[in-house]
């Protein structure tokens, strides 16, 4: 099932999300839907707040940009109950995009190095390091589970200047190619 996209301003964005266990109903039809949602969407990766799921998931799937960077060609990945437990390198500027932010790209200098423990799809327990790419990606979605968003991470002078255009974002003033859900409007 793909579900509509939960937009900047709703309150779920906000939430520090919830771990669950193996016995979580339906966990691999979300696991699914969460694929299915970011295909359809056109995203590099998806977390479960932005389906409006308070949980510790989300997906990855760098092949879209495998033309561009071919370290990501094989790069899917589920993340269940995720902890990042080092971050270090070198920050690293990258113009960043989020599908809860319709249409607005910002640069985000993030560290280039991260080790990161959780949950695979299979319940396998996993304590993995990434760098470059893969890192920032990883990085950006599980600021989801924390209720961060990338816009969170601009410079002070780039925060005042892109506020009104996400003050219209959460009032619904944009246009996306997936369906969307503004912020007061329930979640199903």
């Amino acid at each position: 099932m793909t579900y509509p996209i939960v937009v900047y301003g709703h309150p779920v964005l906000r939430k520090v999300a919830e771990e669950i266990d193996k016995d979580y109903p339906m966990l691999n039809q979300i696991i699914e839907d969460l694929f299915e949602t970011m295909y359809h969407s056109e995203g590099l990766g998806l977390a479960a707040p932005q389906i409006g799921k308070s949980i510790r998931i989300f997906v990855i799937d760098g092949k879209p940009v495998a033309d561009d960077e071919p370290e990501l060609a094989d790069f899917k990945k589920v993340f269940i109950n995720a902890h990042i437990t080092e971050k270090c390198g070198d920050l690293q500027p990258m113009t960043e995009g989020c599908l809860s932010i319709p249409n607005l790209r910002e640069e985000v200098n993030r560290e280039s190095h991260i080790r990161i423990k959780y949950y695979d799809e299979n319940w396998e327990y996993c304590d993995e390091v990434y760098d470059g790419y893969k890192a920032r990606i990883i990085q950006h979605e599980y600021d989801h589970l924390d209720g961060i968003l990338f816009t969170d991470k601009v410079s002070p002078l780039r925060k005042r200047l892109i506020k009104s255009k996400l003050t219209a974002i959460s009032k619904g003033k944009f246009e996306a190619e997936y369906k969307t859900i503004l912020p007061g409007q329930r979640i199903k």
